[in-house]
């Protein structure tokens, strides 16, 4: 059963997204649930790189979720977007404290590249096969921005049990609500998969 917690962070305001559709999203899915079994955690970040440092391990030990999903606003995404990883270097874009890291990386001496533990293509598939009615993509990208930056450092810290799903502009094309069935959907989904994971490495485990 998902009797862990689950933790969700979205994030608040930045440029030309005022209302940033990522945390409309996650207050859709806090409405909708995702079941008896699961304990729901949302949180709003900061655009702000220092922030995101401070406050991911402090949610982490807090919390000490099962799954960590990350939700964020792309301007350029027509679809909602499942990141396949998260990367350590190349942020040079300020944040809404006007502020960069001088390394323009996350964590200093750590892996170029660190994948996710969900298999985003297999989530991608089976929301798809749903019906859901929203369209569900795959990426390696997630722009060497703050979504970026904070996958990679959530990626980092809780050794793979993160998730990172971009999502486009308020209606383009998808409503609020929307948006909100879609990470029900998408979340429930990466919870199958961790529990069937779970399940299997039970059985070698008792097996041997």
């Amino acid at each position: 059963t998902n009797d862990s917690n689950r933790t969700h962070y979205s994030f608040g305001p930045f440029g030309e997204h005022r209302v940033n559709a990522s945390w409309v999203a996650v207050q859709e899915l806090k409405k909708l649930g995702l079941g008896g079994e699961v304990d729901l955690h949302v949180s709003e970040v900061p655009v702000e790189y220092q922030t995101v440092q401070s406050l991911v391990p402090t949610l982490l030990k807090k919390y000490h979720p099962l799954l960590v999903v990350h939700v964020g606003v792309s301007g350029m995404a027509t679809t909602v977007t499942l990141e396949k990883c998260g990367r350590n270097h190349g942020y040079k874009g300020l944040d809404n404290s006007s502020f960069c890291p001088d390394s323009q990386c996350c964590i200093v001496g750590g892996p170029d590249c660190i994948n996710s533990v969900i298999d985003m293509e297999s989530v991608c598939k089976r929301v798809t096969a749903s019906g859901l009615g929203v369209a569900v993509s795959v990426s390696k990208d997630a722009g060497r921005y703050l979504c970026d930056f904070t996958y990679y450092t959530s990626l980092y810290l809780s050794r793979g049990r993160s998730a990172f799903v971009h999502v486009p502009p308020l209606g383009k094309p998808y409503s609020g609500e929307d948006l909100g069935r879609a990470l029900q959907a998408i979340i429930q989904k990466m919870l199958e998969l961790l529990d069937q994971a779970e399940e299997k490495i039970h059985c070698q485990q008792h097996f041997h």
